[in-house]
C-alpha cells in the first residue's frame, strides 16, 4: 500500500522542518508549502490525503485558504489547523468549512502523530461533523503544571452527568471552565443555557425557572430550554431566597412543573454552578443555603487565581491580542519582554477579566508595534488598600519603603490574629524585643488593643 501524502503548510521554516521529519519518520510522503501560493500550487500538482494547515500567514491567513478551497467543493481530503492560539469564532468558522481538527503549538508529538491518524482514518468513513475541533479551542489557557493538572480533572468530569460546582475569585473564568466541560460531554450537540443569578427576583424567578403554561400558551423557563444539555448558574451567591428554594427542590427531585401547569417534567439538563472563593462566609451571613450548595457539590472544581500561575501570563497575553485583533478588528502590537516580565509579577487582583481589558485598552492606546514597560506602568495603577489581602497588591509599583511598610503591615496583622491579639506572643512567634515591636505596630498603624490583650 502506498504511504499517505500529506501536505503543510506553515509560514514558519523551523515547524515544517519538524513536521517533514516528524511525518516521514512515522513513513507519510509529505510536501510543504511555505505560504498559500505555494500550498494552492501544490494541491494543484497532486493529491492529498491530509492538509496542516497553520491559520495564522501573512498574507492569505489559513481561515481564508480553507474557504477557498471549501466553498467551491475542492475540499477533497481532511483538513486539521494549527494555531498557537485560536479562538472560538475562529473554531467556529473552520467547523463550518469542513476543518477536521485543530492542534496547538508549541506542537506535541503525540498528539500530533494521533490527529493525523485519526484524520486519515476518518477520511476513508463517512464524512461527519469536525466538532472535535471546539473543544481544543475553548481550553483555558495555559502551560503551566497547575493549569494542565486543571484541564485534566475537568476532563475527566465532562462524561460525569452529576452537578460541578466552579468555585473561585471573580474574574477566574470559572464559567469558561464550565463552557469546557459542556463542549466535551456528550451533551455538546445540546443547549447550553447560562443564567446569570442576580437576574431572578423573588417575583419572577418561579416563571424563569420552572417556565408557564396559560391557555395553551407555554413559556419554557430555564432548566426546559437546557433540555438535553447544560444550564449554568453563574454566581450562586447572587440568587434570591426563593429562586435558591426552586433550584434545590427541582435537583433533588429531578423534576418540575410550570407555574401554572400540572404535569411534572423531568430535569434532563447538567447543572453546572459559579460560586465566589468566599461563599462559605455568605451561608453564614444566612444569604445563602448550605443544602443548595451541597446539592450543586457532587463534584467540586476550584479555579485558581490568576496570580497563582503567573508563569502563563505570557502565553495570556499573546492570546488575547490575538483573540481581540481577530474579533474587534484592533491594531496588532507586542508585548515587549519587559512589559511582559512586570507583568507576571503583578498580583492580578481581578484576575483573568482584567488582563483581558488591560490588553484590549492597551491595543486601542497606541499604533507603536510595540507594548513598552512605560505603557504598561501607566495602564496598572496602584491599588494599594489598607485591608486588601497581601498577595491582591502590586507593591512593585511602590517606591521601596512603602512597599516594605505594606508587607511589614499585613504580616503583622495577620500574624497577630493568630496569636488571639497577644503582643507578648506575637513578640515571640516573629522574633522581636516586646519593646520595638510596639513601636514598630504604633508606626504602621496596627491596631493591637482591640484583638485582645496585649499581655503573654
Amino acid at each position: 500500500m502506498s504511504a499517505s501524502h500529506v501536505l503543510v503548510v506553515d509560514d514558519e521554516a523551523d515547524i515544517r522542518a519538524l513536521i517533514d521529519e516528524i511525518l516521514s519518520e512515522e513513513g507519510y510522503d509529505v510536501t510543504v508549502a511555505g505560504d498559500a501560493n505555494e500550498a494552492r500550487a501544490a494541491k494543484g500538482d497532486g493529491s492529498f490525503d491530509l492538509v496542516l494547515l497553520d491559520i495564522w500567514m501573512p498574507g492569505t491567513d489559513g481561515i481564508s485558504l480553507l474557504r477557498e478551497w471549501s466553498e467551491p467543493g475542492d475540499l477533497d481530503c481532511p483538513v486539521v489547523m494549527m494555531s498557537g492560539h485560536g479562538t472560538v469564532d475562529t473554531a467556529v468558522e473552520a467547523t463550518r468549512l469542513g476543518a477536521f481538527d485543530f492542534v496547538e503549538k508549541p506542537l506535541s508529538l503525540a498528539k500530533l502523530l494521533h490527529t493525523v491518524e485519526r484524520a486519515i482514518d476518518a477520511s476513508k468513513k463517512p464524512v461527519g461533523t469536525a466538532r472535535s475541533m471546539l473543544p481544543s479551542l475553548l481550553a483555558p489557557i495555559g502551560r503551566s503544571k497547575l493549569m494542565k493538572d486543571l484541564r485534566e480533572k475537568v476532563q475527566q468530569f465532562a462524561n460525569n452527568d452529576s452537578p460541578v460546582l466552579f468555585s473561585g475569585e471573580p474574574g477566574t473564568g470559572r464559567s469558561a471552565f464550565a463552557r469546557y466541560i459542556h463542549s466535551m460531554s456528550a451533551r455538546a450537540d445540546a443547549p447550553l443555557v447560562t443564567l446569570l443569578a442576580a437576574s431572578l427576583t423573588d417575583s419572577n424567578a418561579e416563571e424563569q425557572l420552572l417556565g408557564s403554561e396559560e391557555g395553551g400558551n407555554v413559556h419554557s423557563g430555564y432548566f426546559e430550554r437546557a433540555k438535553n444539555g447544560t444550564l449554568i448558574i453563574d454566581e450562586l451567591t447572587d440568587l434570591c431566597s426563593q429562586a435558591q428554594k426552586l433550584i434545590m427542590s427541582v435537583l433533588e427531585q429531578g423534576e418540575f412543573v410550570r407555574s401554572g401547569g400540572h404535569q411534572p417534567i423531568k430535569l434532563q439538563a447538567r447543572v453546572l454552578a459559579t460560586v465566589n472563593a468566599d461563599y462559605e462566609k455568605v451561608i453564614e451571613n444566612g444569604d445563602l443555603r448550605r443544602e443548595l450548595v451541597s446539592c450543586v457539590n457532587a463534584l467540586s472544581v476550584k479555579v485558581p487565581p490568576l496570580r497563582n500561575y503567573a508563569e502563563d501570563v505570557p502565553d495570556l497575553l499573546s492570546y488575547y491580542v490575538d483573540r481581540l485583533v481577530d474579533a474587534e478588528s484592533l491594531p496588532f502590537r507586542r508585548f515587549s519582554v519587559a512589559a511582559q516580565n512586570r507583568l507576571r509579577n503583578y498580583p492580578w487582583p481581578d484576575n483573568v477579566r482584567e488582563l483581558k481589558s488591560l490588553v484590549r485598552r492597551l491595543l486601542m492606546s497606541n499604533d507603536d508595534e510595540e507594548i513598552s514597560l512605560d505603557e504598561v506602568e501607566g495602564e496598572i495603577t496602584a491599588s494599594s488598600v489598607a485591608d486588601e489581602p497581601l498577595v491582591k497588591q502590586d507593591l512593585l509599583s511602590l517606591p521601596l519603603r512603602e512597599a516594605r511598610e505594606q508587607f511589614e503591615r499585613a504580616y503583622l496583622q495577620q500574624q497577630l490574629v493568630l496569636c488571639d491579639g497577644k503582643v507578648g506572643k506575637l513578640a515571640q512567634r516573629v522574633g522581636m524585643e516586646r519593646t520595638h515591636l510596639y513601636r514598630k505596630l504604633r508606626s504602621l498603624g496596627v491596631d493591637f488593643r482591640s484583638g485582645g490583650s496585649g499581655g503573654d
